[in-house]
């Protein structure tokens, strides 16, 4: 699999409107909670870097994902960060912050979602020709903050991360969420040692399905 640059990546986030995040404790427990993740229709996957051999986990990932899933790397500091995610076959980036990181990956070609909190910084990662901005974490503002943003630009792209639950999905999408990123209240334990996949695979059908329900569209894979 190649990367995709932000156009794709924009496009891909309006069709599915769901990123599962995807921060383990074990490459093995990862890489099944991907897996189960595919199965249950969450194609659109996030591994951090904080894990350890986070590197490995992507690759066998993507050795065995079907053509519809979308794999990238979270937690990207560095410019060395992408490079180490690119080559174990990450296809987009996610950051905490607009760091370096983010100015390097567009300047490759590499679709990226920087983090975000402030107005102005919302505005900046969109003005860098980002897909979209992450808006973490996402709790601490609520969906009032993204509507009131949302009314002088009208036309930032803003994934909430953090905190986002089931109950506050439809209050995020009435506000202008232009998508998600999930990962605690999606993944639970299932990243780590003995986590129940069963568990996980219940609740991502739960997640797809409300989401589903309340965005303003049908859903259809672009790439």
């Amino acid at each position: 699999m190649s990367t995709v640059d932000n156009a794709q990546l924009r496009d891909r986030i309006a069709s599915d409107r769901l990123i599962a995040i995807l921060r383990g404790t074990d490459v093995d427990a990862t890489v099944a909670a991907a897996r189960t993740l595919i199965a249950a229709g969450i194609t659109t996957l996030e591994v951090t870097l904080t894990l350890a051999d986070a590197e490995e986990a992507i690759t066998q990932i993507v050795s065995d994902a079907p053509d519809e899933a979308l794999v990238g790397a979270g937690t990207v500091l560095t410019e060395r960060d992408v490079d180490r995610a690119v080559a174990a076959g990450a296809q987009f980036m996610v950051t905490p912050t607009l760091t370096a990181s983010v100015d390097y990956a567009i300047a490759q070609g590499i679709g990226v979602l920087p983090g975000v909190f402030t107005p102005t910084e919302i505005q900046r990662g969109m003005d860098l020709g980002s897909a979209a901005v992450k808006l973490f974490p996402a709790s601490v503002l609520g969906a009032g903050f993204i509507q009131a943003v949302r009314d002088p630009l009208p036309d930032v792209r803003i994934i909430p991360v953090g905190g986002v639950s089931l109950e506050s999905i439809p209050t995020f999408l009435a506000a202008g969420a232009f998508g998600f990123g999930i990962g605690g209240t999606l993944v639970g334990d299932a990243a780590g040692p003995g986590g129940d996949l069963a568990a996980l695979a219940t609740r991502a059908g739960a997640y797809r399905a409300v989401i589903d329900e309340h965005s303003p569209h049908e859903r259809k894979h672009s790439l």
